[in-house]
């Protein structure tokens, strides 16, 4: 939302975390493959990922000098647990109505259709992996 005091992460270290989200245990090699960014730089982003303890990674077991990179086990939780933020008391400031008012419960129900319109019958794998992270909180 806007006005959150957390900065977003910038976009190429974010293709990074999802393409690791989609396809974990991959290497430096196959992340670079897929998302089109340089080696180096996706490299450098698994590093800031790792140092900030989302991402994890090891060395091949078939081949020691390639790195894989798979998602921390907590990160998945971290992420449900930051967006099942009730919005209610910002939705209702944003526009100016009392919280818990008509207005605003019909913009919250309006939205929630919305949203369960806009839901895929089948959720990527990010997806899945945030849903097994919310069902073990």
């Amino acid at each position: 939302m806007r006005g959150s005091r957390t900065p977003g992460m910038p976009t190429g270290p974010s293709l990074v975390l999802r393409d690791v989200f989609a396809h974990p245990d991959s290497s430096i090699s196959d992340v670079t493959a897929r998302t089109g960014l340089p080696q180096s730089y996706v490299s450098e982003s698994v590093a800031r990922l790792r140092n900030q303890g989302i991402v994890e990674t090891s060395a091949d077991p078939s081949d020691g000098r390639r790195t894989l990179v798979r998602v921390a086990p907590g990160h998945p939780r971290t992420v449900v647990a930051k967006g099942s933020v009730c919005v209610d008391a910002a939705l209702a400031d944003a526009l100016g109505e009392p919280a818990g008012g008509a207005a605003i419960v019909q913009v919250i129900g309006t939205l929630s259709d919305i949203a369960a319109r806009l839901t895929p019958a089948d959720p990527g794998p990010i997806r899945q992996q945030l849903d097994r992270a919310g069902k073990e909180t």
